[in-house]
């Protein structure tokens, strides 16, 4: 087990009253574990810059109603099978559907094909978001 190190932070009252109020919000038990998430959380990010592999998700809400968007979508996400790993189809109401796909690959492509997919005409709305596979972090 990894030995625990404590440390001191200078930081203004109102700051770390925000910071407070949020970790209390969020759960956390003590500033320790929120700061402890919030340090991991931007190591998470920087290796999105690094191309590393990643895991995420591509949420997809659009209207099945445009013509030839189900095989466009089905088109593309065939076109980069290895990234995808699972998909949810979830019909919204009568026109509406949300899909949302998990993915698993290096950053710049896991990007690439989520603005493909997200940029498709009759896309409503789209979001990637993207973590760690966890082999970093400690």
């Amino acid at each position: 087990m990894e030995t625990i190190t404590r440390f001191g932070v200078s930081i203004s009252q109102s700051l770390l009253d925000s910071f407070d109020k949020l970790s209390a919000k969020k759960g956390y038990l003590n500033r320790s574990e929120a700061l402890r998430d919030l340090i991991r959380d931007h190591l998470v990010e920087r290796e999105w810059d690094e191309n590393r592999d990643v895991v995420g998700t591509i949420t997809l809400v659009y209207d099945h109603d445009v013509r030839e968007l189900g095989e466009v979508l089905a088109h593309l996400q065939h076109r980069h099978h290895r990234l995808i790993r699972s998909t949810v189809h979830i019909h919204l109401d009568e026109h509406h559907c949300l899909e949302v796909l998990v993915v698993i690959g290096k950053s710049g492509v896991v990007r690439k094909v989520a603005d493909l997919l997200i940029g498709t005409k009759g896309v409503k709305h789209g979001k990637l978001v993207m973590t760690t596979t966890g082999k970093a972090l400690t």
